[in-house]
């Protein structure tokens, strides 16, 4: 089965999720959605599209392709994740960033965890974690198990 993942990220987090998926799946290609041309879908079976969430929403290029493409991610195998520190907000996010129709067809949706580095991160997003997070330096919450489960679901 050829599979394409395309993701969108900010700091990195969701390209590292895109990598681990990549290493679970043959026959896996990958691109980011910020990075020019991205390949045509009918040379894929299945189609795994990730993005980063900040304040709840998904990078500006996930949304679009999403929303561009709509019509052929619903005749595609779909799996969509998203990057995140905030696991509360994971059916939520996919509802409010990604078309009915595409959340609906998708065989598999979660949020697969994110990574903190303040040396990547602004001034406000390093006080905003402070705060959050009592901590200062790199977390990282990428969650394996549900990587794994992930790909289960898309392979069943």
């Amino acid at each position: 089965m050829k599979t394409i993942i395309l993701y969108a990220t900010k700091h990195g987090a969701a390209a590292e999720i895109a990598k681990r998926i990549a290493a679970k799946i043959d026959e896996t290609d990958v691109y980011d959605l910020k990075q020019g041309s991205i390949p045509d879908l009918d040379n894929y079976d299945l189609v795994i599209i990730g993005s980063s969430v900040y304040a709840g929403s998904f990078r500006k290029e996930a949304k679009t392709y999403l929303a561009v493409k709509a019509d052929e991610l619903c005749e595609k195998k779909l799996g969509l994740f998203v990057s995140g520190m905030s696991e509360s907000e994971s059916d939520s996010v996919f509802t409010s960033n990604v078309p009915p129709e595409v959340v609906k067809a998708a065989v598999v949706k979660d949020n697969l965890g994110g990574i903190y580095d303040p040396e990547k991160s602004n001034f406000f997003e390093r006080f905003i974690m402070k705060i959050i997070t009592k901590q200062s330096g790199r977390i990282d919450k990428i969650n394996d198990d549900k990587i794994d489960k992930f790909v289960e679901a898309l392979k069943s």
